[in-house]
């Protein structure tokens, strides 16, 4: 019972970061018409947060960060933050929707092998089962939202290995930094990982942002960058670390399948698409798949 909040905090993540691919989209179309980079959206994404986990952090206990945290903190907001959410927006320019969201499958995959070499966390043949069933429910799910095909020309052979790339770098702050997230609130993680982000990306992304019509810019798009920064990103990343703290990298992973079952699921509220057959096979492998890696065996020694 202990790994509860665990599972809930994964889970409630991969909800409002599931809601926010329908909402991003309308924001990042409005951005495109108006020549502005959707690089742009992370980099808000960044410096918002980062001002609301240090208004935060002033509302809590401080805890002491050596210099030696603050480097580890570095670099797993490079991991975590820099390199995923910006190298996979890059990565969606060159290539299609439906081909990153295919990429996105492989997080869990990348997870299993790299625990298993850092952490010597054991590939069972459960693992593999749910990593193998909940990928291809997520799949299914995706290729049924409009995508006939992966597209495989050299500009979307560049985004696909910038898309995968991004997993294998959210992976890598799974594994490298299990042991090390315990010593620290959320808070405290989160506020030092996103200043260090927003150190790296805001610079980079000010001409776009000093280049936007704010005055013009319409009431939905505000709405939908607040949800974005504030809610799928502070909300989402203060519950992550409580899932990292107790689950195994391969469990955190696999809640990643939630997000295109969210996505999916909003699309047939809003009338976007028509619930079939094939898409309830497809969520139910999904939560099969999540159940049976929870099930799997933490150490070899069990």
């Amino acid at each position: 019972m202990k790994t509860v909040p665990g599972h809930l905090a994964m889970f409630g993540a991969n909800v409002l970061w599931g809601l926010m691919a329908p909402v991003s989209k309308d924001t990042l179309n409005y951005f495109t018409a108006h020549d502005i980079s959707p690089f742009t959206l992370a980099a808000f994404r960044m410096l918002g947060a980062t001002l609301a986990f240090w208004l935060t952090s002033l509302f809590m206990k401080r805890e002491k960060v050596t210099w030696s945290d603050k480097g580890k903190f570095f670099m797993a907001a490079m991991l975590a933050i820099v390199l995923n959410q910006c190298v996979f927006i890059t990565g969606i320019a060159y290539t299609t929707p439906v081909d990153a969201s295919v990429i996105t499958t492989m997080l869990p995959i990348a997870t299993l092998i790299l625990a298993a070499i850092v952490l010597k966390e054991p590939i069972t043949g459960l693992k593999v089962v749910g990593v193998l069933l909940g990928m291809s429910g997520a799949v299914m799910l995706i290729m049924g939202g409009g995508g006939k095909s992966l597209n495989f020309s050299t500009d979307c052979l560049i985004g696909d290995s910038l898309c995968f790339l991004a997993q294998i770098s959210f992976a890598g702050y799974l594994v490298f930094f299990k042991n090390f997230i315990s010593k620290f609130s959320s808070v405290t993680l989160m506020k030092w990982m996103f200043l260090f982000s927003s150190i790296i990306v805001v610079p980079v992304a000010m001409p776009n942002i000093l280049s936007i019509d704010y005055v013009n810019m319409p009431l939905e798009i505000y709405l939908e960058i607040a949800y974005t920064v504030f809610i799928a990103t502070y909300v989402s990343y203060l519950l992550v670390p409580t899932g990292q703290k107790l689950l195994r990298p391969t469990v955190v992973s696999m809640y990643n399948y939630v997000q295109p079952v969210v996505s999916t699921t909003l699309s047939l509220i809003w009338g976007m698409m028509v619930f079939g057959l094939v898409k309830g096979v497809a969520i139910g492998l999904v939560f099969a798949g999540v159940y049976i890696v929870t099930q799997s065996k933490k150490r070899l020694k069990d």
